[in-house]
């Protein structure tokens, strides 16, 4: 639990969603945050890529 604690306090925003997740047991929450994660990267780099018009198509 001590590993959480300094966790938190190193990553800042970050460290207290996985605090959150850990005291509330909300493990089931990571794959839904990690997608959305993952989707807006896909985001930002395909915004200066060829493959613009195809990523905008799907959203």
């Amino acid at each position: 639990m001590k590993f959480f604690q300094a966790a938190s306090r190193r990553f800042g925003t970050a460290g207290e969603l996985l605090g959150f997740f850990v005291r509330n047991k909300r493990w089931w929450l990571l794959p839904t945050v990690i997608v959305v994660l993952l989707l807006g990267v896909l985001l930002v780099l395909a915004q200066s890529s060829v493959i613009a018009p195809f990523i905008y198509t799907l959203f």
